[in-house]
């Protein structure tokens, strides 16, 4: 199989900021858009839909990170805390988008929908576990909460299926997009289980996989 060229030292940390850059361009370009009408008779409504996409997207990238390292070789390790940290600001701003352009910020009225509607129960729920993930990913927490660092952030597979139910159901039916989320999720996490074992084999084999992640 041939090797991606590695990136120079000197440039990781510039490339990490430029994908800190690029990855926030959609959100930019949709409020742009959105503010100048170019994004249909319901622009509050398509905004805060592909902010929600470009979550999903983002989240699932981070998580595609460590099979990508033990199937193909491919370490871009370093990328991972930025592409999560990316997935939650996208939450973010999906979930103000709704409860500040689409309620009007009523907070009665987004307290409802929470209890009353499950797709935003789900979201909801995946908002708030996010949260500590993005506050402790940084060294210092790494360093803190040492092996409790990795026990809390394997939530991010259950929210990223949360993510991917609260898409499935807000949207009413099982269309081509959803369908993909759903089959890329469903391969994310039933790789979780079979990693240990693989990762044993190929090593048996003399080929080195790093096992952190």
């Amino acid at each position: 199989m041939p090797s991606i060229p590695a990136l120079p030292r000197r440039l990781h940390g510039p490339s990490i900021w430029a994908l800190y850059f690029l990855g926030l361009c959609p959100a930019v370009w949709y409020f742009y858009q959105a503010a100048t009408g170019g994004l249909g008779f319901n622009p509050v409504k398509e905004f805060e839909h592909l902010l929600g996409i470009w979550a999903l997207r983002f989240l699932v990238a981070a998580l595609v990170i460590t099979p990508l390292r033990d199937l193909a070789g491919i370490n871009w390790f370093r990328y991972r805390r930025a592409l999560g940290l990316l997935g939650f600001y996208y939450v973010l701003m999906h979930f103000s988008v709704y409860a500040l352009l689409d309620l009007q910020l009523n907070l009665g009225a987004v307290w409802g929908d929470i209890v009353k509607r499950p797709y935003i129960t789900i979201g909801m729920a995946c908002l708030v576990l996010l949260i500590p993930l993005a506050v402790t990913s940084n060294n210092w927490s790494i360093k803190r909460l040492g092996s409790r660092w990795n026990s809390l952030h394997k939530l991010s597979y259950l929210i990223l299926a949360g993510g991917v139910l609260h898409f499935i159901l807000a949207r009413k039916s099982l269309t081509l997009e959803p369908s993909f989320y759903l089959a890329l999720s469903a391969l994310l996490l039933a790789y979780r289980p079979v990693r240990k074992p693989l990762v044993k084999w190929k090593r048996g084999l003399g080929q080195p996989v790093q096992s952190r992640g």
